[in-house]
């Protein structure tokens, strides 16, 4: 919103929130906006301190307003542009192997991957992909009987367009590689995570996909301007 690549909530609502360490890059902490005029900003005020927060934290305050003076600049706009850019590629390059997107595609940093066609659930998706240095989330998607047990997956391309990766063909074919082992072992083991997870930190082909992320990972250049 603030590099004007999102749309302007604002003039809409009495409240906007935010978290500060993901797609804007700073301290693990929130902000929460709102109008002056219905004397909303009065019980949120009250809401959070004494009710709910000790205490001011001055080191994450200071911490949020450098982050904040960072995003009005030129270099952050260019970060949030590669951001989109990226994700947009990565979606392209998820498609081409047979991942399903919600919306078939992006507009921003995110992606909805529905996992449907491929038998498996998000929870044991993400479970393989954390065994294997691979960050992301289960997430309900449209058709889903319940959020216990969803049949998507979401992740972003922030962090990874901060580390200055590029090669998201490989990305989709480590994905894709994942979405393999999870169909294995469930034909292996069942479809109960209690049973799936049998043995799981043995397995090879993980172990092997774990060591190649690691590898690549260490290879990359940190993000300090768009190249």
């Amino acid at each position: 919103v603030v590099t004007k690549q999102s749309r302007n909530p604002f003039p809409y609502c009495d409240i906007v929130t935010s978290t500060t360490h993901k797609t804007l890059r700073g301290p693990r902490s929130g902000m929460i906006f709102s109008k002056k005029e219905n004397g909303l900003h009065l019980k949120i005020n009250n809401a959070v301190f004494p009710t709910l927060q000790g205490g001011p934290h001055n080191h994450q305050i200071a911490a949020v307003a450098a982050q904040l003076k960072e995003v009005q600049t030129e270099n952050f706009v260019l970060y949030i542009k590669k951001v989109v850019e990226n994700c947009k590629k990565l979606g392209e390059c998820l498609k081409a192997k047979g991942f399903k997107l919600s919306t078939d595609g992006t507009d921003n940093h995110l992606l909805l991957i529905i996992l449907r066609n491929f038998g498996i659930t998000g929870s044991k998706m993400e479970l393989v992909c954390e065994k294997a240095n691979i960050s992301l989330n289960k997430n309900s998607v449209p058709g889903d009987k319940s959020p216990l047990s969803p049949t998507g997956i979401r992740l972003g391309t922030s962090c990874m367009t901060t580390r200055g990766m590029k090669d998201w063909d490989l990305l989709a074919e480590w994905l894709y590689r994942c979405v393999l082992i999870c169909q294995r072992r469930q034909n292996k083991y069942g479809s109960k995570v209690r049973d799936f997870v049998k043995d799981i930190d043995n397995d090879e082909e993980i172990i092997l996909l774990r060591e190649e992320v690691r590898n690549y990972a260490n290879k990359l250049d940190f993000y300090i301007k768009t190249k």
